[in-house]
């Protein structure tokens, strides 16, 4: 089994800056791209941020500029680092990863949620 644990989350003012850590912990082969969701309630989850084993990141538009996503493989965890937060930044972050196992001598990729952890941004 893979745990995806995330912390960081917290109560900010708007200007302020947060950082996300989500660490992967289990047994697994490769970790591919690592990813930062976030769902604010009676909302859909969207993308915020990815990136790839290589490093390579993707941002949502509304974050471009004032969030970077990076990782540590050796460490297995990602980063989300969070400046000039907005109120409309308020949401549920969750991490996601897509993770490859060995299973009777074949791989399979999974996909792997974290629990979630809440940002609030207050005006």
């Amino acid at each position: 089994q893979v745990q995806l644990v995330e912390s960081g989350g917290g109560l900010v003012q708007a200007g302020g800056s947060l950082r996300l850590s989500c660490a992967a912990s289990g047994s697994f082969i490769s970790i591919n791209d690592m990813d930062w969701y976030r769902q604010d309630p009676g909302k859909q989850r969207e993308l915020v941020a990815a990136v790839t084993s290589g490093g390579s990141a993707r941002y949502a538009d509304s974050v471009k500029g004032r969030f970077t996503i990076s990782r540590d493989n050796a460490k297995n965890t990602a980063y989300l680092q969070m400046n000039s937060l907005k109120p409309e930044d308020t949401a549920v972050y969750y991490c996601h990863a897509e993770v490859t196992r060995s299973m009777a001598g074949y791989t399979f990729t999974y996909s792997y949620w974290g629990q979630g952890t809440q940002v609030t941004v207050s005006s």
